[in-house]
């Protein structure tokens, strides 16, 4: 089980994160919906369409933590897709509604993990995540996606601890997708090892996150060529 103070912690972050991901959905015009995002292929409404179906989705994650039973978040990448698509596709308002609602979902659902858990880790995508973690994966979707929307916010309005969260599932993603040997090291004194460790990449926790999940190498330092990053 989580530590019920830790759960109400993380669920509270979560809710301010949350909040302001929404605002800043909420300021977009339809026109500003179909503009691009930092994305890839992605535009601003396809991002929303994301955060609203990855809210129902990692629900799959705790079912799987409290009864044993392994869950998939879709039946396949091709499902996935069409799920995004079709919610990207709907009336801004109706898009924001269900974005808005698999939050509070999610936030309900989550409250399970404070019960026993029947698992100490589930798996997504190759990659092994604490049971315990699968609120702070959900805040790393939001922070990530959050800066994808390419407004005035930016990754520095996050909590600190979000932030960490975000990275957490960078490296996870990193190790899980054969990323190159890298020794990840930040200001804030965190330290992740990638492989073997043979690159040392250091920056700020913002400038880190930035690098590994979109590329941005404006911030980071290393001692030697950056190398390129498997897709996040």
């Amino acid at each position: 089980m989580i530590n019920p103070a830790r759960l109400h912690s993380d669920l509270s972050r979560l809710g301010r994160e949350t909040d302001m991901f929404m605002a800043t959905a909420e300021s977009l015009s339809d026109d500003e919906m179909t503009a691009a995002s930092l994305c890839d292929g992605w535009t601003r409404a396809d991002v929303i369409a994301h955060i609203a179906s990855n809210g129902r989705a990692l629900v799959k994650l705790i079912d799987w933590a409290v009864t044993g039973q392994e869950q998939q978040l879709y039946a396949s990448t091709e499902a996935r897709a069409q799920e995004i698509s079709g919610l990207a596709a709907l009336p801004r308002q109706e898009l924001l509604g269900r974005a808005r609602e698999a939050a509070q979902y999610f936030a309900e659902q989550a409250q399970r993990l404070a019960g026993d858990l029947a698992v100490e880790e589930v798996h997504l995508h190759g990659k092994q995540i604490p049971a315990t973690s699968i609120v702070a994966l959900r805040i790393a979707e939001v922070v990530v996606h959050h800066h994808d929307l390419d407004t005035a916010w930016t990754i520095e309005e996050a909590d600190p601890d979000s932030v960490l969260n975000a990275l957490e599932a960078a490296v996870r993603t990193m190790r899980a997708k054969g990323a190159p040997g890298m020794t990840l090291v930040t200001e804030e004194r965190d330290e992740w090892v990638i492989g073997d460790g043979a690159l040392r990449v250091s920056s700020d926790r913002e400038g880190l996150l930035e690098w590994l999940a979109r590329g941005v190498a404006e911030n980071v330092e290393a001692d030697g060529p950056l190398p390129t990053l498997p897709s996040w």
